[in-house]
């Protein structure tokens, strides 16, 4: 009897160690980030995605000069408790880039493209993670779509004419006289030089930021009429600015509750640009990072908890961490 009772313990140790062993493997294999194309208006639109799909959904919407690899480590930061989109756009990363005499590259343009990823996925409700160029295009969707938000998270991405300092002067100078001249004067932010500025400018660490970074983004920078690609961006920005106002209304009618995480030594989108949302938005946490312009590089773990522990509160089927 008592050899029984022993074999009885031990099998029922084995099965609680397998369980445990296929409930880890099955979370590992859910939050597994998988690399997806999608047709959206007739373009190939490459996209990062990882996490339950019945989990609430967090639309990663990266800046200039790169792409969805940016969030490859909030990804897998978050992808236990969140379903992570990170999509391409068009002229950026692995996306498909058609020619200029095809497609408008315009920010209205870009907005449209991720409205038509999220239709084709079938996302209906979603919180924004809006950073540099993401901040334009999620804020049209935003506001035309507020009831889809559940809420935002800004990191360096501006709504207001005070974060457009001194960096915007040469842009804004394209923006009243394009000239090629003028156009010339910016192609440096995408050369290598300008690229490794952006990644390494105001951190604390330089060695701790990878090179594979700009080498990465250069891949689709050189690419045949991307450069042209970027100057049209460059120019259109200037069509953000008169929607600001807009914006910040949908802020004051709507007060999605909104996460701030800003590298605050960013010299191109400075804090100037962080504390007005303090004027229109009620449900707001603010924090501001010792890094610089790309922070997830830097301070991505210290990132994903402030993500987890917003979102945990605020969106309300989210599971909170055990």
């Amino acid at each position: 009897m008592k050899k029984l009772i022993i074999r009885n313990s031990l099998l029922a140790s084995v099965l609680l160690v397998f369980a445990m062993n296929i409930g880890s493997y099955v979370n590992a294999v859910s939050a597994a980030t998988t690399y997806k194309t999608v047709q959206v208006n007739g373009l190939d639109i490459f996209y990062r995605e990882a996490g339950p799909k019945n989990a609430p959904t967090i639309l990663l919407l990266h800046g200039y000069p790169t792409s969805s690899h940016m969030f490859r480590n909030l990804i897998r930061d978050l992808s236990d408790q969140y379903h992570l989109l990170a999509p391409d756009y068009p002229g950026f990363g692995r996306s498909e880039q058609p020619p200029m005499s095809e497609f408008d590259y315009t920010f209205d343009n870009m907005s449209k493209i991720v409205t038509g990823f999220l239709e084709a996925l079938n996302v209906e409700k979603f919180s924004i993670y809006l950073m540099d160029y993401g901040a334009p295009i999620g804020y049209r969707i935003a506001a035309k779509y507020p009831e889809r938000v559940e809420a935002l998270i800004v990191q360096n991405g501006n709504a207001y004419e005070e974060g457009l300092k001194e960096f915007w002067d040469p842009i804004k100078k394209y923006w009243n006289d394009k000239t090629v001249e003028n156009g010339k004067a910016l192609e440096g932010f995408h050369s290598p030089e300008g690229l490794k500025w952006q990644y390494t400018h105001g951190v604390r660490d330089v060695e701790k930021i990878s090179p594979d970074n700009w080498h990465v983004d250069l891949q689709h920078l050189t690419r045949p009429e991307n450069n042209e690609i970027q100057l049209a961006m460059f120019y259109d920005y200037r069509t953000n600015v008169p929607l600001y106002p807009e914006w910040q209304a949908y802020f004051r009618q709507y007060q999605p509750p909104t996460l701030i995480i800003w590298g605050k030594n960013d010299h191109i989108f400075p804090t100037d640009g962080a504390h007005p949302y303090k004027r229109d938005l009620k449900d707001l946490e603010f924090h501001l990072l010792d890094t610089g312009h790309f922070a997830l590089e830097e301070d991505g773990r210290v990132m994903a908890k402030y993500i987890r522990d917003f979102l945990g509160r605020k969106v309300p089927q989210a599971v909170t961490e055990k």
